[in-house]
């Protein structure tokens, strides 16, 4: 399977891509008007998009949405393309739990709008489309964010505008994907918060860590504390003065690493409003990128 090319800039860019993207509707169709379909689509002609980047589809959420079909029908119109193989045939580029809800629900064709995108835009929304969903988990979330820089060469400040968040929300959700596989199960079948496995981050053994706080049930700061714990010597060097990290400044040290691309520490003085930043590079190449940043005002 061809891998979608690299560092090809935004292509439609980001924005327009979105204004395609929508998600099911809300509660009635009165809170969210239909879009106008260009064609109704036999279902047999329609296929599923090989490169769908969502595997797992709640059965319970597409019973309910099925039952929303059996009622009202398809509200929200699919967003497909020419099937790039088979001639007469389409592929989902956005919709197709609405497209597995019509297959439930003995529908013999649905609303659909048809669009020219080329491999790597139809691959580019369906990522968008998941990343959008209510019920996506944190790790799905992350890793959305993640194939958009690094499959597409997008970047934070690019994904922050387009997408509506700010960059510290993508720093921190995407610093969970350097915990163990693992823990990032807990994450996804809801045992851990996002929260509870950020402060995993830093642990010296975060899969224990996170096996005690499920068995246990504890709470954020009690995870926080034992996190720090498990690093005694770096916690014994450091000058009485300053206080152990609190989740902000561990999420703030993640967003700048994230955006340096080196690792930051952050020290601040209890009781005083100074502290110290320390920025560690491992080669003469990052210690002068480092510099040509803080040159240019970046």
């Amino acid at each position: 399977m061809a891998t979608p090319p690299k560092n090809r800039g935004l292509g439609r860019g980001l924005s327009a891509l979105m204004a395609d993207v929508q998600t099911e509707p809300a509660k009635t169709a009165s809170e969210q008007p239909a879009r106008k379909p260009d064609m109704m689509i036999p279902i047999g002609h329609i296929k599923a998009n090989p490169k769908q980047p969502r595997r797992q589809f709640s059965q319970e959420a597409l019973d309910e949405l099925t039952a929303s079909v059996k009622e009202k029908g398809i509200i929200q119109p699919l967003i497909v393309r020419h099937h790039p193989n088979e001639e007469g045939v389409f592929e989902i580029v956005a919709g197709e739990r609405r497209w597995r809800a019509a297959q439930a629900a003995r529908l013999h064709e649905v609303p659909a709008i048809v669009r020219s995108y080329s491999e790597r835009e139809a691959y580019e929304i369906a990522i968008i489309e998941n990343i959008q969903r209510a019920d996506l988990n944190a790790v799905e979330e992350a890793a959305g964010y993640k194939q958009l820089m690094d499959q597409f060469g997008h970047t934070q400040e690019q994904l922050s505008e387009a997408l509506g968040k700010s960059r510290s929300h993508l720093a921190n959700m995407m610093r969970l994907l350097n915990l163990p596989g693992e823990v990032l199960d807990y994450v996804r079948d809801g045992r851990l918060s996002a929260g509870a496995a950020r402060a995993m981050i830093t642990a010296e053994d975060p899969l224990a860590l996170a096996k005690a706080a499920v068995a246990k049930g504890m709470s954020v700061r009690e995870i926080e504390k034992l996190a720090k714990g498990g690093e005694p010597k770096k916690s014994a060097a450091r000058p009485a003065t300053y206080k152990t990290k609190d989740a902000d400044t561990v999420a703030l040290e993640g967003d700048l690493s994230a955006t340096l691309g080196m690792r930051v520490t952050i020290d601040h003085k209890t009781g005083d409003e100074g502290g110290s930043i320390t920025i560690s590079y491992k080669t003469l190449e990052e210690l002068d990128d480092l510099c040509a940043k803080l040159g240019g005002g970046a």
